[in-house]
């Protein structure tokens, strides 16, 4: 396995802001580091807000973590500061490959907390709506690099500057990458990862579209 990664913040919601383009009218994109600890669970992150419930939270999505190193990217590329949080993401890492990180990969977070690596992040009109962006929504899948949504496995308290170390990697080898692309994707692995048990209901759906597949029988 890889070095450990490191916890560069834990995000929360700072403010709920008008959405101009979504069904709530309003949404809770804004997070920002939390000065400490923040407890996390199975349902998220404690202080943490989710308004479009039909698209975000629930198991499958409890914490939504990114790389610093492609924020700092698209500080580059877009001319602009990028903070923390800024991607609505609640998790900010250093030193980890969540792009390369296999659906089904687990992390060890400090000493108490487990998550596994559920699926990408798919771009909507809110986030271009947030980020003020031209054509942000496709600029974004074209980078291809969504962050991933995680489950919690192991709960307990997170905060800047723990470790993150990768503790299991599926043999199936599918990465977070390599679901987010889809179409661009070899078809066979994107078959192999709709064998695999425990595959979050929004992913599988994707997957079954791009393949062509009205449904699939899971081991």
């Amino acid at each position: 396995m890889a070095e450990p990664g490191t916890v560069v913040s834990i995000n929360v919601v700072h403010a709920l802001v008008v959405d101009p383009v979504g069904t709530i009218g309003r949404t809770a994109i804004d997070k920002r580091p939390a000065p400490g600890p923040v407890a996390v669970d199975a349902f998220g992150v404690h202080g943490d807000t989710v308004l479009d419930r039909q698209h975000h939270g629930g198991p499958d999505k409890a914490v939504y973590a990114y790389a610093s190193e492609d924020l700092d990217f698209w500080a580059a590329e877009l001319g602009r500061l990028i903070t923390p949080g800024m991607f609505g993401e609640n998790l900010t890492t250093r030193g980890l490959d969540v792009t390369g990180a296999v659906v089904g990969e687990r992390w060890r977070i400090g000493d108490d907390v487990t998550v596994e690596v559920a699926m990408p992040r798919m771009p909507c009109t809110t986030f271009q709506a947030w980020m003020a962006e031209p054509h942000w929504v496709k600029r974004f899948t074209l980078q291809g690099a969504p962050g991933a949504y995680l489950r919690v496995l192991d709960g307990g308290p997170v905060e800047a500057g723990q470790p993150i170390t990768v503790v299991h990697r599926p043999a199936h080898g599918v990465t977070i990458g390599e679901a987010f692309a889809g179409r661009a994707t070899d078809p066979d692995r994107l078959r192999l990862l709709l064998e695999q048990p425990e595959l979050a209901d929004d992913l599988a759906a994707a997957l079954r579209k791009t393949l062509g597949i009205d449904s699939i029988v899971r081991r």
